[in-house]
């Protein structure tokens, strides 16, 4: 099972933030985030939700009782799909069109079965 810290760290570097900046909009400090993401401590319950809330994703996520099916939650996801909308128009289709035939095949396959 992952640590809380270890998905915090995951959250926390998929959206873009460094240490400090997640700290900022705790009103925290940046020794006390990485404490937690070193599994030194952990927060109180009300920290963590507002730890999902800055970070755009769940309680449960962070704690690890849940897998959630949203992928929007999925903080490796979303890193992904941010780094997509980066790109040209030109290439976004590019990859809409390769996940669209990937999926279709697995669709495919998975009627088959």
């Amino acid at each position: 099972m992952v640590s809380f810290g270890k998905k915090l760290r995951e959250c926390r570097e998929a959206k873009g933030f460094s240490q400090q900046e997640l700290a900022k909009k705790l009103g925290s400090a940046h020794t006390v985030i990485g404490r937690y993401e070193r599994d030194e401590m952990l927060p109180s319950i009300d920290v963590v939700r507002k730890l999902a809330e800055a970070l755009d994703t769940t309680v449960g996520f962070l704690l690890g009782e849940a897998n959630d099916t949203n992928i929007l939650k999925d903080p490796k996801m979303m890193k992904r799909l941010n780094e997509i909308n980066e790109l040209p128009e030109k290439d976004k289709e590019c990859v809409y069109s390769l996940l669209d035939a990937f999926l279709a095949k697995s669709k495919l396959q998975a009627i088959l079965k």
